[in-house]
């Protein structure tokens, strides 16, 4: 192996000067790094040839953890009321306690490109303390060419330290754990978590903040193409299926959860995936099985068997189990992350409440209702005696990375939507027949065939009725849909005056989400608002 230690290219970037670490390992290999989180035990290998790892404390993201410092620059030009502020001296408080931090200690630190397109590209270096941490890394974002790295131009610096522990009363933080981004000085600090997901998100809120201003939509959403490099664009929240349907074997892989679409196309923000893996099956997902069933892949919070095999189904440790693997794992994945205009956009959506039809086809306004609501369902399964289903909002389908108003990116989008004539579809692959507790989870088969009849254009030669709350178009039967029932979910109910009641529930969570949004929209979008009164008795 070979060791790298600071040299002229490490300390020429002074936004993190280091003045007394131990080892430098500079852009080390996937095996090399692989090797190095064995040798200091933060890991072992599974049978399967993955690195196991645990998180701790953090099996998720600590979204109210994450800070945005507030400026002369940023103080108009940030969500402030979905970003928590931090004042540019508790920053700097924070930042030279970092460095007190790496003193003596050895670091692992990746070049890294985030974004496919090289117009839009932005060069990022991110010191690790973990190695586990730094193989993640570079397997989600993009690796330079030797050549690229030579002369390697830093845009953004992440710090990322597993074991310093903030002090709020110092630094201004809520807990011990911070994310901190300072968009003056591009440069993220993250302590006190394991949570790898912390860094690609980083990367993610920051070109969610440059790029609106180039006009570029940045999205929280997988792609796939077809043959003629036609795009579909998945927008979904944790759990709807973004990167389980996006994983398509007839159609090829851009990228399963961040892209820009600009004037020449799409484009991935990254060179990775990093997908669920509680109850993973080869049967239902096998190219994200495959991919995370391999040497050099990252499990994260994955529970072993006694031979060393990964148990799926146990979600002992959390629910959101992962497993994190380069873009070349997937046999059907672009080499180049870049692809057309899209000609489809799915919202998907995870409906517990047993209300939303299968799949819907939604106007402009429509869409730009619904991406900004950002709406799915939650559900308590692992808490005893919790069977209702909870709402929940993300408005973009991504707010804990959204640093500029919603309107901003909305008005990107239906901008896009109507340039480029796209289709646009919300699919529920939730529950049919009952809410959570009573109806059963909507079956990826139907899903799936529902999915390739929109994305072939077979539904647009298909006879539509209007839903009478939601008001978007809904097809009367799709062929090869096993059950055609599930289109009209009323007539799935056992109850259908139970399914009234619940839909007349789901209609007010939805409006009362949405008056935070009014004032910011045309009344074309404000009137996409679903409507009870509208419904058949």
């Amino acid at each position: 192996m070979t060791l790298k230690t600071i040299d002229g290219g490490m300390t020429q970037h002074i936004t993190f000067p280091l003045t007394d670490p131990g080892t430098i390992f500079l852009n080390n290999s996937r095996s090399q790094l692989f090797d190095f989180a064995l040798q200091r035990n933060e890991g072992v290998k599974a049978a399967n040839g993955a690195l196991c790892v645990k998180t701790g404390q953090h099996t998720g993201r600590s979204a109210k953890d994450k800070h945005v410092v507030k400026s002369t620059n940023t103080q108009h030009t940030i969500w402030w009321d979905n970003n928590a502020p931090i004042s540019p001296e508790k920053f700097n408080l924070l930042k030279e306690d970092f460095l007190t931090h790496t003193k003596g200690k050895d670091l692992f630190v990746q070049d890294l490109h985030g974004g496919a397109d090289p117009s839009h590209q932005i060069n990022t270096r991110v010191y690790c303390e973990y190695a586990w941490h730094a193989l993640f890394i570079q397997h989600l974002m993009i690796e330079p060419t030797p050549e690229q790295r030579v002369n390697f131009n830093i845009d953004l610096t992440i710090v990322d330290l597993p074991n310093f522990k903030a002090d709020p009363e110092r630094h201004g933080t809520r807990s011990e754990t911070v994310i901190a981004l300072d968009l003056d000085q591009k440069l993220v600090l993250i302590g006190g978590t394991e949570y790898a997901g912390e860094m690609k998100k980083s990367v993610f809120s920051y070109l969610n903040y440059i790029l609106p201003e180039k006009g570029i939509m940045p999205m929280h959403c997988s792609v796939n193409e077809d043959k003629d490099g036609n795009s579909a664009v998945f927008f979904g929240l944790s759990g709807t299926g973004k990167t389980t349907l996006s994983a398509d074997p007839k159609r090829c892989l851009v990228g399963d959860d961040e892209h820009g679409w600009a004037d020449n196309g799409v484009f991935n923000f990254e060179g990775g995936c990093y997908a669920k893996a509680i109850r993973l099956s080869r049967e239902a997902e096998p190219e994200i099985y495959d991919a995370i069933n391999r040497d050099h892949a990252v499990m994260e919070n994955v529970i072993l068997n006694d031979d060393g095999s990964p148990d799926f189904e146990d979600g002992s440790l959390t629910e959101n189990t992962r497993g994190a693997y380069p873009l070349d794992f997937i046999k059907q994945a672009s080499t180049t992350g870049l692809s057309g205009q899209p000609l489809n956009i799915i919202m998907l959506t995870a409906d517990a409440f047993g209300v939303l039809p299968p799949i819907a086809k939604l106007t402009p306004a429509q869409a730009m209702y619904h991406f900004l609501s950002g709406y799915t369902a939650k559900v308590a399964g692992t808490e005893k005696g919790v069977t209702e289903p909870t709402a929940t909002f993300s408005t973009c389908f991504g707010a804990p990375f959204m640093p500029r108003h919603p309107s901003v990116y909305g008005n990107l989008l239906r901008d896009l939507i109507a340039k480029h004539n796209v289709d646009c579809w919300l699919v529920n692959t939730g529950w049919t027949g009952g809410q959570y507790g009573k109806g059963s989870r909507m079956p990826i088969k139907a899903t799936r065939r529902l999915l390739d009849a929109a994305l072939s254009g077979g539904l647009k030669s298909t006879p539509m009725r209007i839903d009478p709350i939601f008001g978007f178009e809904v097809p009367i039967a799709v062929d090869g849909l096993k059950d055609q029932s599930i289109l009209t979910p009323r007539e799935t109910w056992g109850d259908q005056q139970a399914y009234d009641a619940v839909a007349a529930r789901l209609v007010d969570i939805f409006v009362e989400n949405f008056k935070k949004f009014e004032n910011h929209v045309a009344s074309d979008v404000r009137s996409a608002a679903p409507q009870i009164q509208n419904a058949a008795e």
